[in-house]
Order: C-alpha cells, then structure tokens, then sequence
C-alpha cells in the first residue's frame, strides 16, 4: 500500500507535503494548520501545515466568495480543510525551498475545523521563548517542524534497531517496572504498596538482573528498548525517565558483544545518515583515554590530544609545579594552535573552565614574536623555555595551556574540560562530524578514600579478567573489568561487560564490596540462586537511546529529542508533576505527608 492511500481518510486525500507537478489538475481534500495567510489584493494565500510538509493553497474571490470570507479572518494555528484542484505553477514561479514548491491548491471549498485562542509565542519563532514556556506548551512547541523532526528520527532509529537486532537472532522481551530495589549507583524512585503496606517497589534503574535470569533461562540473545528510572540530579544530557537499548547475549566474549553492537551502529549510519562506518571501531584502553584526553569518553573528531609536563617540571625550581609532582601529581598541557591570539581577559576565561573542574589555576605558554612569553618564564632558562616547546610540538602563533595538582585525576578532568571547551569555541569541530570508538580495560573497582572501601566501577556483576582473578584478594585496585563503553562524538552512548556467571566469583566481588552473604541473600538472593542453575558465559550492553538520538540529531540537550521532557528541577511544566496527592491518598499506602521545604529561587527554571 502506497503512503498517499495509507494515508487518506474521511478528512483528507492527501498530506500537505506530498502533492507535486504530477498531481496537476487533480481534485484534493487538505486538512492542517494555518501557518501564515497573506491577502495579496484580495486574494489569499494560505500556507497549510501538517506533520509531513507544507502546501499553499490560494483562495480566488471570483472563484469562491464564501472561501474568500473565510480566508479574511484566519489565524495561525486554526484547523481548517480545504477541497480544491491542484495547480502546476508556471516556470519561474515555483518556490524551491518547499517540496510542494512546484504546486498549488486552488481552493473551491474552505471550512474551519477549530480557531485557536490568541498563542503565547509564535511558533515559527520558539527559539526566541524560553524553555520553561515552550515545555509548559509543548503541544504547541511540538508543531514546529525542527522541534517534531527529532522525534521522527527517534522513532526511525527504533525501528532500525529492532530490524538490525532481529536479523542477528535477538528476541524482543520486556522486564518488569514494579521491581525490588538493589543498589545501582543511584537514587530508586519508590513505589508504595497498598496491599502490603510498608512494603515498597522500585522502579528499574536498569533491567541488568532480569536481563542475566533471562540467560540462565536459555533464551540466548534478549533485547529491550525499555523505560528506566534514577532519581538523581539532572543535566542536559540526563533525564529522571529514559530509555535505553537493552541487551544481553549468552555464550559470549568482549569481541563477540562488540561485533554485534558494531553491526547494529553500522546499520544504523547507513540507513539513517547514508554514511559507511569502517569496522572494526577503534578500542582505547581506558588508561590511555584518559592520559591523551582527560575523559573515558574522548571526543575523536578532532586530534588535539594531552601531553605530559611531569618530568618537565622536575627539572625546574618553580615551587608549585615541584609542590604538585613531588607528592605524586601531575602537570598535563594542551597546545592550541594560533592561541597566541588570546587576549588577558580570554585566558582569564579559560582558567575559570579549568577552576571549574577543579584546577587550581591555568599556566600558560604564548609563542609569539620569537619569543616564548609566560607568567613563569622568568623562573626557566632558555634550556626549559626550549623544552616546552619542543614537548608541545608549538608553532608561531601558538599557546601551551597547563594544569598542575597533587590529584593526578582532577588535573586529567579540568585539562579534559578545558580541551571539550576549545573545541567548541576554536571550531576544532564540523557539522556532520561523527567519530565513535570504544573505551576498554576499566578498572574493576575505585577505592572511597573517606569511606575506605572499594565501589563498582560499573556494577557488581561486572566480571574481572581472566588474568587478574589471582589479584581479587592481593590487589583489587589493580583489577582490570571485562568492560566496554561505546563513545560516540565525545558521548559515552553505551556501556556494557562480560558478567559474572560463576557464584563463587559473584560472592568474591560481594565480599570485596562489603556485601556479606546475608546482604547479598537478601538483595540479589534470586540472582545468586539462578547461576547455581546452570548459568552460561554472558554478556551485554545498554545504549542511552535519548543520547544516541541527541548525537545523532547533532542536538545539544536530552530534552530536544524527548516528547515531554522534565526541567533540571524534575518538573514536567506541562502536567504540573510533580504534584500533591489527596490525604486519604497516603492514609490508604500508610504514608505520613512531612511538611514541604520552601521553594528557592529558580528551582523550576528548565535549566
């Protein structure tokens, strides 16, 4: 079945945007949104909006007076239909920016389904209001064609998804939303139960031990787009709601999981973008990402890459750089390629980024006029001054940015920052740009210096390599995790591992954890019964689907490609959630209401 007749129902023949030269002459019914009119002398113009395009209809007096009358008092947004004939314009007057440009609807017939109250902003202008307006009328700002074309794609990509994974033998099943909470890194949103009372669900931060039980169950290969819920501060890449990918595959290594996700995100490309991707992506070990880029999640699309300063600093007697080294910190640097342009104020600029992220402050190196210029550069003979230069590979024109720190970790982190930053504003970076690779070799934990225990890296089914179970109880910070993050253009989209699947392992890491056993029983009981079960090697990943739709969509927040987003503060403007409930409400779940703090300013600001 054709688009055109899939399409056509008691209302319309056809949508506004597909009506070309070939469909001259013919008879046609449209119904849409006013987008503009325009009285040409008398006679009126009417641009006609629906969800697949745009087509003018022209309404003539001494063709039909009644329509005409209707046409005069128009309004942007009013419902209307249209029955007329479609018109081939002549040479030199069709409008090439329109698909349907070639076209026009003389009208014969005009009737006005439903007027629209006076809009709070102009929608053809959203850009211009502020978020927090545009989200309370989404149902106006989802008019828009450039704030609808998101959504889509998102669903293209759903559909691209399902396809791919399905040829690759994966079967589509859902989990459960009323779940136990188990600790996952984040915040569970709680769900009273009224049957029995005291009693709580959790919504699922993930589905990761139903998608393992599914393993041991022998259905190979699951998958699952799939609504998931943390209650913890947001941003513009995080939502308190989203969706993700789901997967998990049984009788698996590394290679394995990656090769299939490879596939899918080739499909994906090819199909939505018209790009080939080669394969097999680039694997970075995580060590290295962070040395060359200051991130687990390494923007690639462009090569301005970190250098170390460290031994460099060594050699001088500039007390805050020894300070910082001599007690196991780091001193990291960035060239920037014609920064010798920036100005005091713009270095200034620069350093509060870095201060931002935790540096101290920002060293800086211009080279210019021959000369080597820096706020230090009377401490350094020419000898230091020469190796600067020489390590930094800096040319005329240039300057070197360093940050130095007893906290080798917090200097990566600002000199991360600094360089994502730099991208941005030196347009290191194109349109249409896309760059994706894999992060590998994790460590399989991260040691709480205040609290003196060990954490999950990524969870605590993570499975250690092979070649380090002997290090579990001698080294555990040395560790390494059979993990993998999927980045894509300096997003990390995707993160998954090889799991655990012997018991006496899962227990090793719990203990590790300061899981005890009754902990464990009591928490993930159902899990450690299941690998008693016969459970097969096993592995999987899951995929932010609202990131992946944001970088895809070159779009700079999670909220431009989701329907109904929620503001920083975790409000919906539209709904009003979230909201007061009834007192007999929570008498009924045995809930006690606690009085509300007051409200701060801005709290509600979409952020």
């Amino acid at each position: 079945m054709s688009t055109e007749s899939s399409l056509r129902t008691a209302y319309r023949s056809h949508t506004c945007g597909e009506l070309r030269a070939d469909h001259d002459s013919q008879e046609v019914r449209l119904v849409g949104w006013v987008d503009t009119v325009r009285d040409h002398g008398g006679v009126f113009f009417v641009h006609l909006r629906d969800r697949f395009g745009a087509t003018q209809v022209t309404v003539h007096p001494d063709r039909n007076a009644d329509a005409a009358a209707i046409a005069k008092d128009l309004h942007a947004e009013w419902v209307i239909a249209v029955r007329g004939v479609v018109n081939r314009r002549p040479d030199g007057m069709t409008n090439d920016k329109m698909p349907t440009g070639a076209i026009e609807v003389i009208a014969d017939e005009l009737t006005v389904l439903n007027k629209a109250a006076v809009l709070p902003f102009d929608i053809r202008e959203a850009d211009r209001v502020s978020e927090e307006l545009r989200l309370q009328y989404r149902f106006l700002d989802l008019r828009n064609p450039g704030t609808m074309e998101p959504l889509i794609f998102r669903h293209k990509l759903c559909m691209e998804i399902r396809q791919s994974l399905s040829d690759q033998g994966f079967v589509e099943i859902e989990t459960p939303f009323l779940t136990k909470s188990t600790p996952e890194g984040a915040r569970d949103f709680l769900i009273p139960s009224r049957l029995q009372r005291g009693s709580y669900y959790a919504l699922p931060q993930s589905p990761q031990i139903f998608k393992q039980i599914l393993m041991v169950s022998g259905l190979d290969r699951y998958f699952q787009i799939v609504r998931c819920f943390r209650d913890e501060d947001l941003r513009a890449d995080r939502q308190p709601e989203f969706t993700q990918l789901d997967m998990e595959l049984s009788f698996v290594d590394e290679d394995d999981v990656l090769g299939v996700l490879e596939v899918l995100v080739c499909d994906i490309f090819k199909n939505l973008h018209g790009r080939e991707l080669e394969r097999p992506f680039p694997r970075i070990p995580y060590a290295e990402a962070m040395d060359k880029y200051g991130s687990d999640a390494p923007d690639l699309r462009h090569g301005h890459e970190l250098f170390s300063l460290t031994d460099w600093a060594k050699s001088t007697t500039v007390k805050f750089l020894l300070s910082a080294v001599e007690d196991g910190g780091a001193v990291r640097a960035l060239r920037v390629p014609g920064g010798a342009k920036f100005s005091r104020k713009d270095l200034s600029n620069l350093e509060t980024v870095a201060k931002d992220y935790g540096a101290g402050g920002l060293l800086w190196f211009k080279f210019e006029g021959g000369e080597i210029k820096s706020p230090i550069a009377k401490f350094l003979d020419e000898a230091q001054l020469a190796a600067v230069q020489e390590l930094s590979g800096a040319q005329e024109g240039d300057v070197v940015l360093a940050v130095s720190d007893k906290n080798d970790a917090r200097v990566k982190k600002s000199m991360g920052e600094l360089r994502n930053h730099l991208a941005r504003t030196e347009g290191w970076i194109k349109p249409g740009q896309f760059a994706v690779a894999w992060v590998v070799d994790f460590p399989l934990f991260y040691y709480d210096e205040e609290e003196g225990r060990y954490y999950s890296e990524h969870h605590p089914f993570t499975a250690p390599k092979v070649d380090n179970l002997e290090l579990l109880e001698s080294d555990p910070g040395s560790v390494l995790a059979r993990a993998y993050d999927l980045v894509l253009n300096g997003h990390e989209i995707g993160g998954g591992s090889i799991r655990i699947h012997e018991e006496p392992v899962q227990e090793q890491v719990f203990r590790l954890l300061g899981i005890d056993e009754e902990e464990a029983r009591a928490k993930f009981g159902f899990l450690l019964d299941a690998l008693k079960f016969g459970a097969p090697p096993h592995g999987g990943i899951a995929l932010g689907l609202d990131r992946m739709a944001m970088v895809l969509n070159e779009k700079p927040s999670l909220r431009d490609v989701i329907a109904f987003p929620k503001t920083s503060s975790g409000s919906c403007p539209l709904t009003g959630a979230p909201a007061d409930v009834d007192t007999s409400q929570l008498e009924e779940l045995g809930i006690r209401e606690i009085p509300k703090p007051e409200k701060t300013r801005g709290e509600d600001e979409a952020g």
